[in-house]
């Protein structure tokens, strides 16, 4: 009897057409959300120096955050978003106003960069997927990771479902580390040390957080 060829339960080459690269779609202000962390924090009526007392960041990072600066990554939005008492997605994508979302392939918007805090390298570009959905407490992204040695752990409340579409990812969950290949996915809660970033040169995800 002829053995049949095994065929992988997910076709990757799919996500190639799928995700394209980072800069397609729409090109948002990148500098938004040091900006609305700013306005929120105001809003608020909290000062820089309270900020810096309920998240433990410097006063210098966080006035680098506002100013744009430093390009925060998503760990340090989610734990700012907790201390100004706000939707992680208001700080990342702004205030929705609609019921649901359907977000076009070329409507996506690149909303946000992220830098090393030593090398001020980029570290990953990220574009929201329904930005326009009003109180939503998940915010669904398609990240481009770049490969850096720069490692930034983040603990945060939350959760977060990583899944990979293009490139190797390397994912350090408290002491262990894992390689992710395209089609390879992770769930885990935020409260544990994480760390994330691409094996190869660039590496593309699917993120979604809940708070």
């Amino acid at each position: 009897m002829e053995k049949k060829e095994k065929i992988p339960h997910i076709n990757v080459d799919y996500f190639e057409d799928l995700t394209g690269d980072i800069n397609d779609g729409e090109k948002g202000n990148v500098d938004e959300v040091g900006k609305r962390i700013k306005q929120l924090r105001e809003e608020r009526g909290i000062s820089i120096e309270d900020l810096s007392d309920l998240t433990g960041f410097d006063i210098a990072k966080l006035k680098d955050i506002e100013s744009g600066t430093e390009k925060p990554q998503l760990g340090t939005v989610m734990k700012l978003s907790k201390a100004l008492d706000s939707a992680v997605g208001r700080l990342v994508s702004g205030i929705g106003s609609k019921m649901y979302s359907i977000t076009r392939k070329n409507q996506r918007k690149q909303i946000a960069r992220s830098s090393s805090k030593t090398s001020k390298k980029n570290v990953y570009s990220y574009m929201s997927l329904a930005p326009e959905v009003q109180g939503r407490h998940m915010e669904a992204l398609i990240v481009q990771l770049e490969k850096t040695e720069d490692q930034e752990n983040s603990v945060h409340n939350g959760e977060e479902f990583v899944f990979v579409l293009d490139g190797v990812v390397s994912l350090t969950i408290g002491k262990a580390t894992y390689e992710l290949d395209p089609g390879d996915s992770a769930y885990y809660l935020s409260t544990t040390s994480h760390y994330i970033t691409a094996k190869t040169e660039k590496a593309t995800i699917l993120a979604v957080l809940y708070e």
